[in-house]
């Protein structure tokens, strides 16, 4: 390992989106971090990356958590904020229900990239450093059906926060973007959705075919090159045209 190699921290990369990212990152030659509750799956994630890549357990969520996980780090070159689920609130939704998946969606998609930014901010190579955020097509849409209410929201906040983080950055040279993905196959988040769904998300998008991590690797690798630094604040739709499908 270079000592002029960059680190990159992905949170929730020990799968879906985030891993395809931790994939292209470390072909591209830096550093990776995975940050991500689940242990197990970090390991596994970990060791098909090989060496170059570490993790480190922490909830998100939870500052203490994150304070821990990023401690022996003294630079961070790019941070991708890409851990996230999905828990259905409607206003069908019983209120205890509703309430209790809203806590945990907002938590994880939205106080989680801000606790981790916020810990991380020090740490980011000034000038230079990255915050990248994955956000999602939800936050415009509302979501595609009933259920999304609590998702819809925490994404349309991670937008916000990542605008404020444009300006708050800038002056030490760093950029802060958030890439909306939109479809996106054969991941945890995903990977469960009935067919019929998935056919017809497909024949709405433009591009006919659904998205798959590494193309939501590709606009993160371009963000963090140096062909993205004049880019910060910005909203990169990743999503086949589905949108104008």
């Amino acid at each position: 390992m270079s000592i002029d190699q960059k680190t990159a921290i992905i949170t929730g990369g020990g799968s879906g989106i985030g891993l395809g990212i931790a994939e292209a990152m470390m072909a591209a030659g830096y550093r990776v971090v995975l940050v991500g509750r689940d242990e197990a799956r970090l390991r596994a994630a970990t060791q098909r990356l090989g060496q170059g890549a570490a993790w480190r357990r922490a909830d998100v969520g939870r500052r203490d958590e994150v304070e821990t996980a990023l401690a022996q780090l003294t630079r961070i070159d790019v941070l991708v904020n890409a851990a996230g689920f999905i828990r259905p609130v409607s206003l069908a939704t019983p209120a205890a229900d509703a309430e209790a998946n809203w806590d945990a969606v907002i938590q994880a998609n939205l106080k989680g990239s801000f606790l981790t930014t916020q810990v991380a901010g020090p740490k980011l190579a000034s000038p230079g450093g990255r915050v990248i955020n994955i956000g999602s097509i939800g936050a415009q849409t509302g979501g595609s059906r009933p259920g999304a209410i609590a998702y819809a929201a925490a994404k349309s906040g991670l937008h916000g926060l990542t605008f404020a983080l444009a300006r708050e950055l800038a002056p030490r040279g760093i950029t802060a973007n958030v890439i909306a993905p939109g479809f996106i196959a054969d991941t945890g988040f995903t990977g469960a959705w009935p067919n019929e769904w998935i056919s017809a998300i497909v024949a709405q998008t433009p591009m006919g075919r659904p998205g798959t991590p590494a193309d939501i690797a590709g606009a993160v690798l371009w963000l963090a090159s140096d062909s993205g630094s004049f880019v910060t604040g910005a909203v990169i739709p990743v999503n086949g045209g589905w949108r104008v499908g």
